[in-house]
């Protein structure tokens, strides 16, 4: 080790966008805006109370902290909300600032690399690998790299190859970040004391809609809980991830994913394990159908649960998710549920900096005709309605619970309106952000209890903030269009490889 007396010399970097090729670029104000941090401000945010880093970069640090001494050498995190893939010059200078820090810090002992993993940039496809394959450039054969990752990752052949250990998320909703980063450290640890790590990784033609992913139930459950006994009855393995993958990069690197690491540099262990968990995947594939309620049922529930005669019931707009690169901004749960005269239906977050601008410069109390998506577009048609502003906030709160628990968030400067005749309030943001987190509307004085219908632009993630309201019984997955829409045969797929299930119902594996 360069100083023992600091302890080891640990670079912090990561790369945070899950990229839609179907969404309009991701540019520098979409970092700056959420998260774009350099220097030694990550170390300070990452020792504070609460702060707007992603959740692996605490995480980290704690474990570090509390294992022993170290030398944080912090370069640089840039987050940004789910959207298109980056512009080629934005992430070249991202690229570029990574390696000048990285060459800078020289000699370094270590790497902590936490990244989303399913980002691409314009210009490169495998922006994840590429950052990787840099730091393995930079540092040198010798120096240990730990890369953790979103279980939606899409992972490449170039990243595996860069890295001594591939940490995934376990969870969804994500609630484990912290978890899997103090398993990183843990892991970067046992490779400063010399231990060698062997990787194996297989990739499968299947592209599982992210509605059937979730872990309390179902295939992707029971493939995370053998990975997890796996690790528990044979400690030779020090790490089993199956990576679900997202579909909407189409990308050639698209697919479930299984990376085993496994100690000793036991690289026949790898290989039989990671084998062994793909092929219980690839045969559970059938499961991995979604099964959506059409859009007039979903309001007939609505309005059922409106008058009375069923029990609150919460609406998951999924092909609207901002978590997964949508604008959420379609209308049509919106103007559906208006025109039904539901009663006690509250939605959000509705994206539109525009309107909620002009509520803001109307005042609390004014009456005005609300124009949802004064510029239409393919998805995110127009819609107007009389509306009245109940409450105008600067769209800034801590999350309380599940995915954002403890993490500071920023809608922009928002409003609630409640839309004149059906009652229908909404709540309008100016930033892309999907529906998690029972702040972002406890905030603008809504009681979440007292709703009747609540409708969420959010795919799953919400599953842990709302649960204290809405069981999973009165949960219903609404088929309407929009840019994440978990029915796969809506979009026209130009990288991804081909045949794939569930697109493609012959799509074979031989094992």
């Amino acid at each position: 080790m360069s100083d023992g007396s600091a302890g080891p010399r640990i670079a912090v970097l990561g790369l945070h966008l899950e990229a839609n090729a179907f969404a309009p670029p991701t540019r520098l104000d979409d970092f700056a805006r959420q998260c774009l941090v350099q220097g030694e401000a990550m170390t300070r945010l990452a020792r504070s109370e609460a702060s707007h880093l992603p959740a692996e970069i605490p995480g980290f640090y704690r474990r570090m902290d509390a294992t022993g001494p170290w030398s944080p050498v912090p370069l640089l995190v840039a987050a940004a909300p789910p959207g298109g893939p980056i512009e080629q010059a934005v992430f070249l200078d991202l690229l570029d600032a990574m390696r000048r820090g990285l060459a800078a810090a020289l000699p370094l002992d270590g790497v902590y690399l936490a990244s989303h993993g399913a980002a691409s940039a314009t210009g490169e496809e495998d922006s994840d690998g590429a950052i990787a394959a840099m730091i393995r450039q930079v540092v040198g054969p010798a120096v240990p790299i730990v890369c953790s990752h979103d279980l939606h990752c899409n992972v490449s052949e170039t990243l595996v190859d860069s890295v001594d250990a591939l940490v995934v998320y376990r969870t969804n909703p994500h609630v484990d970040m912290a978890a899997r980063a103090a398993e990183s450290a843990d892991l970067l640890r046992e490779l400063l004391g010399g231990a060698r790590m062997a990787r194996a990784f297989l990739r499968l033609p299947l592209v599982p809609p992210s509605v059937t992913l979730l872990t309390a139930a179902g295939p992707y459950a029971e493939r995370i809980a053998e990975a997890e006994a796996l690790m528990r009855a044979d400690p030779r393995i020090a790490n089993a991830s199956v990576a679900a993958g997202f579909v909407f990069s189409d990308l050639p690197k698209c697919g479930m994913t299984v990376t085993v690491t496994a100690r000793g540099g036991d690289a026949a262990l790898a290989q039989a394990t990671a084998r062994r968990l793909a092929r219980h995947a690839w045969g559970q594939r059938a499961r991995h159908v979604p099964t959506l309620t059409p859009l007039g049922d979903a309001v007939a529930l609505a309005a059922a649960a409106g008058r009375g005669e069923a029990p609150p019931v919460l609406l998951a707009d999924v092909a609207d998710n901002p978590g997964g690169g949508g604008r959420g901004s379609t209308t049509w749960l919106l103007r559906a549920l208006h025109e039904a005269g539901a009663q006690g239906v509250v939605l959000g977050i509705f994206v539109d900096p525009a309107l909620a601008e002009e509520a803001h410069g109307l005042g609390e109390g004014a009456g005005f005709e609300a124009v949802f998506n004064r510029v239409p577009s393919e998805f995110s048609q127009g819609f107007a309605a009389p509306a009245r502003v109940l409450a105008l906030r600067d769209g800034a709160g801590l999350g309380r619970r599940g995915t954002m628990a403890g993490r500071r968030f920023d809608l922009g400067p928002s409003a609630l309106l409640e839309l004149a005749g059906s009652g229908l309030r909404v709540v309008v943001g100016s930033l892309r952000r999907q529906l998690h987190e029972p702040a972002m509307l406890e905030l603008h004085g809504i009681n979440i209890a007292a709703a009747r219908c609540l409708v969420v632009k959010s795919r799953g993630h919400f599953r842990a903030g709302f649960d204290e309201h809405f069981p999973d019984a009165r949960i219903v997955e609404v088929d309407a269009p929009g840019l994440t829409s978990p029915v796969l045969a809506n979009f026209a797929w130009k990288r991804l490889p081909r045949p794939v299930f569930p697109l493609d119902a012959g799509a074979a594996w031989e094992g």
